[in-house]
């Protein structure tokens, strides 16, 4: 029997990753609780010693020992109840700790169901993992037993139970994935510099090498794209672009656009905003699905991204240079404007007098006066769509009222056959 205390010990200690000691501390806490449901004094001093080696049991009820085979069926139930609470608790820290650890790596999993929209991983047959829906990525279903692989997100305990939550959507399982795809990543000859997702549709990624000889881009890619071409698997399809990382935000920027070909980039420091030119037949590229090529590429680069055609271009800056015109008098100032990443009028109301003053040195009361004007004609420009809708709504009214109703027609026309007809 000894023997086999030490046995069964063992085996709890392995199968639920607790440690053997504390096993044996809860087991003796658990035969005190016996004890004193057996004699129901609360006041005596009870002591149990569990042998670590041999398994053997000493007890002592006020130095005097106890036989514990003489102890009753409700105090070994009491001592059972005891130590099923208290291995327990200990799997919960155990689970908690082991996976506290792993939190923002990459863990396996077989699904097992789906409750209220959320979905339930069994993690290694001692924790199961809980995937919210706003984690999952859209599109994709997963059936019983089917094998995933997900980033555990947060490790909290809640309710008596530690809730692992994972995710398919965070920007992060994406870079893990190149991590484990990606030897070079993993080495750190290959950097992530940054990445942008929106999950289930496109991601970004900027890569920057340390080693001059390693193409940074076609390491990612793999040979025939082998290695981005798992990671677009485990991700259903989810299209990647992985761009050169360039510390100058001009190159960065046209990198980050890619697959569309840019012509120009006029940067704007104080707005932190990029005017972008492309021709037009890489506008709809430029611009991608929903906005989407432009959305991410404006977080990957931290800029603000206005793509215009040349022609929109050249409009904001003939629309700049006559307005400049009409202040000052002349127009020398506008490729200083232009330098400065102002290419519109409503571009200089934004950025206000004060980058005028200290970036140009212009005077600062021409900057303001330049400045108070731009707000002017800022205004003018919004309202003339809504004059251009107004005069439209009108012209409309006008043809309406101009034209003889269907009804009319058709009456004027019974009346004109009866007389046809009487005739």
């Amino acid at each position: 029997m000894s023997q086999e205390i030490t046995r069964i010990v063992d085996n709890i200690a392995h199968d639920k990753n607790i440690d053997r000691e504390s096993i044996f501390a809860d087991l003796e806490e658990a035969m005190v609780s016996a004890i004193r449901k057996q004699f129901g004094e609360p006041e005596s001093e009870i002591t149990v010693h569990i042998d670590r080696s041999t398994g053997e049991i000493t007890a002592f009820k006020d130095k005097v020992q106890i036989d514990m085979k003489h102890l009753g069926r409700i105090p070994a139930q009491t001592a059972k109840q005891v130590m099923i609470q208290k291995i327990k608790a200990n799997e919960r820290d155990s689970i908690y700790t082991e996976f506290s650890k792993r939190k923002g790596t990459i863990v396996s999993g077989s699904v097992v169901r789906y409750e209220s929209g959320t979905l339930i991983v069994n993690l290694d047959h001692r924790a199961e993992g809980f995937m919210p829906k706003n984690e999952q990525i859209m599109g994709q279903s997963h059936h019983p037993g089917e094998r995933i692989r997900c980033l555990i997100l947060d490790v909290k305990e809640a309710s008596g139970q530690v809730k692992i939550i994972l995710s398919r959507t965070h920007p992060d399982f994406i870079r893990k994935l190149f991590e484990l795809e990606v030897p070079e990543i993993s080495e750190n000859i290959i950097e992530i510099r940054a990445l942008v997702r929106e999950a289930g549709y496109r991601s970004k990624v900027a890569v920057a090498s340390s080693d001059e000889k390693v193409d940074p881009v076609g390491a990612c890619v793999g040979v025939r794209g082998s290695r981005i071409k798992n990671i677009v698997d485990e991700l259903g399809g989810e299209k990647i672009d992985i761009v050169r990382w360039n510390e100058s935000s001009q190159v960065l920027i046209a990198n980050g656009l890619m697959p569309a070909k840019v012509s120009e980039i006029a940067l704007c420091f104080e707005m932190g905003k990029a005017t972008v030119v492309v021709d037009e037949d890489q506008l709809s590229l430029a611009i991608g699905k929903h906005g989407q090529n432009v959305r991410l590429a404006a977080r990957l680069t931290g800029w603000d991204i206005d793509i215009l055609t040349p022609d929109e271009y050249n409009q904001g800056i003939e629309r700049l240079t006559n307005y400049v015109k009409s202040v000052v008098g002349d127009d020398t100032l506008v490729d200083k404007l232009i330098a400065l990443g102002v290419i519109s009028v409503l571009d200089l109301e934004d950025v206000g007098a004060e980058p005028l003053i200290n970036e140009l040195g212009i005077d600062a009361g021409l900057a303001k006066k330049l400045i108070a004007a731009a707000s002017e004609e800022a205004k003018r420009l919004a309202a003339e769509p809504k004059k251009q809708a107004e005069s439209l709504l009108e012209q409309q009214g006008d043809r309406q009222r101009d034209e003889p109703a269907l009804g009319e027609e058709l009456e004027t026309t019974d009346n004109e056959q009866t007389v046809a007809n009487n005739e």
